[in-house]
């Protein structure tokens, strides 16, 4: 039973998800790491992956009708036609009428058919119809709304689309281009360049590779990263399909190297597609919006299910009618159910998202917008959020601090041949020597070989020659990478030994220019005579180098950065920077913009600690440098076992693991595959002014949805207490079974325009999050406020109107029909804010109308024509004043209650 219910709760939000991580995918299978064998796949999508194994390329090229040059573009469509788009379908859009079906499909719907049912059996033909229309306002709104919802949900993912470098002949060319291909429009055939940051966008054979490495966690639960090789596969036929070295697959990623590859099977037929099939009914999971919202709905679950029962012993005992008792409790327990809460939920996050839209902010997941709203802690990285983004080279020395054109050649000769991930600090070189004609040197010199950058070396060389008989291999990276391989230094023409007081002399140049903001980037080469020469290089070859000098590159802050930390502190979110920089660049970015930096962590002090350790640490100090992604991951792994909802912001490779680590990713439509593809929310624009405004959105959309379950609670914590009261003395039915279908349906439908309501700026000021706790004790305090005025309702209808026998119990009924329903849409508008209502705080005008529409209804219904329908009668007009002076008492009331409360408890 328990997991009934559960699943109303989640099934709408399982329908809203976007852009999954891939790595989840692994955790709806459970803990144990899937992919090891091919049983996880069905057999004819294992046996073709390893038929591609073990063919030779030209043979699998032939095969597909390709070419290592790649597949024509008319070619490309042509199969694009034929096989579908590379996309896996495991959240295929559902037919209008499954949609449909799923969104009646729940306890609640099932629960009043049963009772609409029961009520035309016995001829009740008025209840079944309130009944009836109760459960088709429910299902209807929830399908307009998750339909709109879905519609905005995939204009938003068209903002946003990864890319894959393919190579695409043309006629008469002697090399095919690469262009960049949508990831959804490649197709088996097609040829692919990859390099660092990619993601691996089909399962694909490889046809060359350079020192790659692959980061398979995603389907394997390896946290170490695999070696490729464009070998033919000779091994044992019996071997997983995983453990193939020269086959990729959809969902890995690039961590270093470079690769071209075959595609050779795209969308469902993809391991990772064959497994989404597999798993796609599986539990995915809970999210922490998720569980908020599953602990705030067993709360009231869990009063349904004792105060229903209650209710049909006491009005059973006393009445002696037990089938109209029953009616009685059922409606009662329909009446404690939040129906709407699945619309009113979706409606919320779909109108959050549109608006963060229209802020440059891309929602991938509209959970996450509740993360966002909670976020009290960001981690951001230095370069682009903090900067420019606009890196220029500003000077290049040698490693006296002298201007050096040869360091500049020798750098720029690095940054152009190399065809992994070219950075922002690779673009700053290449830039700034177009603009200087002695250094375009790229048609002197011809690359024979690279070693790619990788985050533990900090490093990256490339070797070239111009002719002669010798190879020269030039090296650049972080300095204390680049001294840690180097046995020399150059001066102009000498070259001097490496001591100990050159390396203190190095070290003391680089820190003046760090002080000065400039990041610096050392170069060092080698050359390698016709003995030492070979057709391929690898990091044992970067060893007795001479250090060159430096290139240093200058990222000045942005003039909005400074405002925008002091708005997101007014917020409550505090920024801390995490930084792959020193620790001399990084205090004086930090200074520039107002942050005080303090201490800075190292990477190498974050090593030396445990993880309670790192915990202390994390809340003391705002600026860490020298950071590894590994760093990185821990920081906000120990930010949140302090308890603070994370967010995180980068763009590169390095920051993934960071970005499935935090609460809440964040990342631009500028970075790398990987980091999009980790992150829940896309920036169009690079810049911590548009978090503020998300942060801001986040929150507007957790007030909303927290107004309804705050107002439904204790609304229907009085109504029932209430109803225990009048049972208990009365001798006849408070309200029929039909009264309050009908009432708790027009309460439903005045709560159809909370997601566009206003909020006060006190609650945006702040992070909110769930608290079922909370709720409860709002729940004891606000709904017997209303009880107090229900009793006093019974009273004037008992001795003022003589409605106290069972022949005028109809009166009685409709009297407190109407107090019961304008006292439940007055509180709407006591609830949805701590202050005065109506003078200090206005509801947005469509919440507004519709509580007046609903009052309007709610007297109209027993003073108009369908009374007798409803087993209603028209209540006399001395009953007015009355209820004027109830509905005034119960408004002041609440609000002096609502002072205290929130002054003792706080006002979320």
């Amino acid at each position: 039973m328990k997991n009934v219910l559960k699943s109303v709760f989640e099934s709408f939000l399982r329908s809203r998800r976007m852009l999954h991580h891939f790595e989840r995918w692994q955790t709806m299978l459970g803990s144990k790491p899937v992919g090891v064998a091919s049983a996880a796949m069905p057999p004819d999508i294992a046996k073709a992956l390893a038929a591609a194994s073990h063919a030779d390329a030209s043979e699998l090229l032939a095969t597909l009708g390709s070419s290592p040059q790649g597949l024509g573009e008319e070619k490309a469509q042509a199969l694009r036609k034929r096989l579908g788009s590379n996309e896996v379908r495991h959240e295929q859009p559902l037919p209008w009428w499954t949609h449909l079906w799923q969104c009646y499909r729940n306890p609640f719907n099932l629960l009043l058919t049963v009772l609409a049912l029961v009520s035309y059996v016995t001829e009740d033909m008025k209840a079944a119809l309130v009944i009836g229309s109760m459960v088709g306002l429910s299902t209807v709104l929830r399908f307009l709304q998750e339909s709109r919802s879905n519609k905005a949900a995939e204009r938003l993912k068209a903002m946003v689309s990864n890319t894959a470098t393919v190579l695409r002949p043309e006629r008469g060319a002697a090399s095919a281009p690469r262009v960049e291909v949508p990831m959804r429009d490649l197709v088996p055939g097609d040829v692919i360049a990859l390099s660092a940051g990619d993601m691996i966008p089909a399962d694909c054979r490889l046809l060359g590779a350079k020192d790659l490495f692959i980061s398979q966690s995603a389907l394997t639960g390896e946290a170490m990263p695999v070696e490729k090789f464009p070998i033919t596969d000779r091994g044992s036929p019996e071997a997983g399909v995983l453990e193939r070295e020269n086959l990729l697959f959809m969902g890995t990623s690039v961590i270093s190297g470079t690769a071209t590859a075959l595609i050779v099977h795209t969308g469902n037929r993809t391991f990772f597609g064959a497994l989404a099939q597999r798993v796609a009914a599986a539990d995915q999971g809970t999210s922490a919006f998720q569980a908020g919202i599953n602990r705030v709905s067993w709360v009231l679950i869990r009063f349904m299910l004792v105060m229903a029962p209650l209710v049909l012993v006491i009005n059973g005992v006393s009445k002696g009618d037990w089938w109209e008792a029953a009616l009685f409790a059922l409606s009662i327990a329909v009446g404690l159910t939040p129906e709407m809460l699945p619309m009113i939920v979706t409606a919320t996050l779909a109108k959050g998202a549109v608006v963060m839209s229209r802020q440059k902010v891309i929602v991938k997941r509209l959970e996450a917008i509740h993360n966002f709203g909670a976020m009290d802690v960001l981690c951001t990285d230095k370069t682009g959020t903090l900067t420019q983004d606009r890196i220029v080279l500003e000077r290049h020395t040698n490693a006296w601090g002298e201007a050096s054109n040869r360091v500049l050649q020798l750098a720029y000769l690095n940054s152009f041949h190399q065809t992994g991930l070219k950075n922002l600090l690779d673009k700053a070189v290449l830039n700034h020597a177009e603009m200087q004609p002695e250094t375009r040197l790229q048609t002197a010199w011809r690359k024979i070989d690279e070693v790619p950058f990788d985050f533990s070396r900090r490093r990256m060389s490339v070797v070239v020659e111009n002719g002669g008989s010798e190879h020269l291999l030039i090296c650049k990276g972080a300095l204390e990478e680049i001294l840690s391989v180097c046995t020399a230094v150059e001066r102009g023409a000498e070259v001097l030994a490496l001591d100990g007081d050159l390396l203190a002399s190095i070290h003391r140049v680089a820190s003046e220019l760090n002080a000065q903001g400039l990041r610096v980037v050392a170069v060092a080469s080698r050359a390698l005579r016709a003995n030492a020469r070979k057709p391929a290089y690898g990091v044992a070859d970067e060893s007795g180098l001479t250090l060159l000098g430096y290139v240093a590159f200058l990222d000045p802050p942005k003039e909005s950065t400074a405002p925008a930390l002091r708005a997101l502190a007014e917020h409550g979110v505090a920024v801390k920077v995490l930084t792959g920089d020193n620790e001399l660049v990084a205090r004086k970015v930090c200074g520039d913009v107002g942050i005080e930096a303090g201490h800075v962590v190292l990477g190498r002090e974050i090593e030396a600690l445990d993880d309670a350790g790192l915990r202390t640490l994390v809340e003391q100090h705002q600026v860490f440098a020298k950071l590894t992604p590994a760093h990185k991951e821990r920081i906000v792994h120990a930010l949140h076992a302090n308890g603070h909802v994370v967010g995180f912001m980068g763009d590169g490779i390095n920051d993934a693991p960071a970005l499935r680590a935090a609460d809440i990713g964040i990342s631009v439509d500028g970075a790398v595959d990987v980091a999009k593809e980790s992150a829940d929310i896309i920036l169009l624009e690079k810049s911590l002014m548009v978090l503020e405004q998300g942060v801001i959105e986040g929150r507007r959309t957790f007030a909303n949805m927290l107004k309804y379950i705050k107002l439904t609670a204790s609304s229907n914590f009085g109504n029932v207490f209430s109803v225990l009261v009048a049972s208990a003395f009365l001798p006849f039915l408070p309200m029929l079974p039909l009264h309050l279908l009908v009432q708790n349906l027009l309460y439903d439908v005045s709560q159809i325009a909370i997601p566009f309501d206003n909020v006060d700026p006190e609650f945006l000021r702040k992070p909110q999050s769930w608290n079922p706790a909370d709720l409860g004790r709002f729940m004891v305090f606000f709904g017997p406020l209303s009880s107090v005025f229900d009793i006093l309702t019974y009273a004037v209808m008992w001795f003022a109107f003589s409605a106290n026998t069972v022949a005028h119990q109809t009166l009685f009924q409709s009297g407190w029909f109407v107090e019961g329903l304008l006292s439940q849409t007055l509180i709407v508008h006591l609830i949805r804010t701590r202050k005065i209502p109506f003078l200090q705080s206005r509801a947005a005008w469509p919440l507004l109308a519709m509580g007046a529409a609903i009052a309007a209804a709610g007297i109209w219904l027993p003073m108009g024509r369908l009374a007798h329908y409803f087993r209603l009668q028209a209540l006399p007009l001395a009953y007015f004043p009355w209820l004027a002076a109830m509905l005034a008492g119960y408004a002041t009331l609440t609000q002096t209650v609502k002072g205290w409360y929130a002054r003792r408890y706080g006002w979320q």
